[in-house]
């Protein structure tokens, strides 16, 4: 909590002198749960998550911070603090560039996550140019910066062109590198008697290159692409498009192909081994039904090495919730799940009940043991007033590893924006 102190002292000083708004959301949250330690004895569990989103603005300039803070009642000793986010960002820096210091988010289909550092946005006529380079974060999100920026950092940027205003086309690439760990392990000598060694990682690194591009020509049509390149392993990692096209009144299809290789750090252990890649396709159509209700179908094949898996799924989506049922099959298990949801807002947002409830029967291969999973949810949202609302949920689930189990959750929102 010392962290959370320090951060609303720094912004109580900061307001007079810099704030015109100071604004975010706090939530607190409480989990329960009881578990079976024995066939005849358990233990009642109970952890809280608050969270908070503060953003003190003035002008062009923002501090932003996103931090969350969980406490095991049970285990006083497991609590920790989480800092997601904790930067300054200035905007439109002489009417070109954006430009964030300190913990940010990064968002890349290989890096993605948080990083400590600086990034900087800047746009002229059709170009941007997007570019980082910082610290990867310890675990757990802890409030520390790397202690080896030469060999734990990220590092990685993306120039996109808007051609015409329809087409966006986009190069770049990352390094992200990770600090070499070490540790001692058992092994047997050259008279097979245990000794401990110790290991030292010879490289932790990703290196790709990356290509993108997105066409938009509004509801007719939307397709986008990727392509990304292994420097390292030196072969294709990625590819992968999706769009979607409603050519006829109604009607909405869409398609989606994907081909992936395993990601295997640089001189990973792993990378010894034998392994596949996997190509993916999928086809769906929807149809408006009535103003408020959806029809959708999607039919979808994976490809393995030697082996493949299926799917299809159907589903209604009204105004007033979803019904779905999925079928898969082939080398990834066999499942079948049909499943519920319906949430409705009553007295102009006042209280918004919800109920969901699955029914799946499931097993890892074709001879082997069907399993089944039962799953029941009910839940309250209750929002008085503007800037505060309250969530209460329960769990159900009932399968042959957790019989009956019953999970409660409650969480407290407040939004605030005040004006200076």
């Amino acid at each position: 909590m010392r962290l959370i102190s320090t951060i609303f002292i720094v912004l109580s000083l900061s307001v007079p002198l810099l704030s015109q708004s100071l604004n975010g959301r706090i939530s607190s949250s409480l989990y329960m749960y009881e578990r079976a330690d024995s066939p005849v004895a358990s233990s009642f569990d109970a952890r809280g998550y608050h969270s908070a989103i503060l953003n003190l603005n003035y002008e062009k300039f923002s501090l932003r911070s996103f931090l969350n803070y969980e406490n095991y009642f049970n285990q006083p000793t497991d609590s920790r603090m989480r800092v997601y986010n904790l930067y300054f960002e200035a905007r439109k820096l002489f009417g070109v560039a954006t430009v964030k210091l300190g913990r940010q988010p990064v968002i890349t289909t290989v890096a993605g996550g948080i990083f400590d550092g600086i990034s900087v946005n800047a746009g002229y006529k059709m170009f941007t140019l997007d570019a980082y380079y910082g610290g990867n974060v310890p675990e757990y999100q802890k409030f520390e910066i790397t202690d080896s920026w030469k060999d734990d950092y990220l590092l990685g940027g993306e120039l996109k062109a808007q051609i015409i205003p329809e087409l966006l086309i986009g190069v770049g690439g990352f390094v992200k590198n990770f600090k070499p760990r070490s540790y001692n392990a058992t092994r047997l000598d050259e008279a097979f008697n245990p000794i401990s060694v110790l290991i030292t990682e010879k490289s932790n690194q990703y290196k790709f290159l990356q290509g993108r591009f997105s066409y938009d020509h509004g509801s007719a049509f939307q397709f986008n692409g990727r392509y990304e390149y292994d420097l390292n392993y030196m072969k294709t990692s990625r590819i992968e498009f999706d769009g979607i096209s409603s050519p006829v009144k109604k009607w909405h299809f869409n398609v989606y192909f994907n081909y992936l290789a395993p990601r295997i750090r640089y001189n990973s252990i792993f990378s010894v081994f034998d392994y596949a890649n996997t190509t993916e396709i999928e086809i769906g159509a929807g149809y408006d039904l009535t103003k408020h209700i959806t029809l959708n179908g999607r039919v979808g094949v994976v490809s393995y090495q030697g082996d493949n898996a299926s799917r299809f799924t159907v589903s209604a989506n009204t105004s007033y919730g979803s019904l779905s049922y999925r079928k898969s099959l082939g080398y990834a298990g066999e499942q079948d799940n049909i499943s519920l949801y319906l949430a409705k807002s009553l007295f102009d947002g006042l209280i918004t009940p919800s109920a969901g409830i699955a029914y799946t029967s499931y097993k890892l291969s074709k001879d082997a043991e069907t399993n089944n999973l039962t799953t029941v949810m009910a839940g309250l949202n209750i929002r008085a007033i503007r800037w505060l609302s309250f969530d209460l949920q329960a769990q159900y689930l009932n399968n042959k590893i957790y019989k009956n189990d019953l999970r409660m959750f409650f969480k407290a929102n407040y939004w605030f924006n005040t004006i200076f």
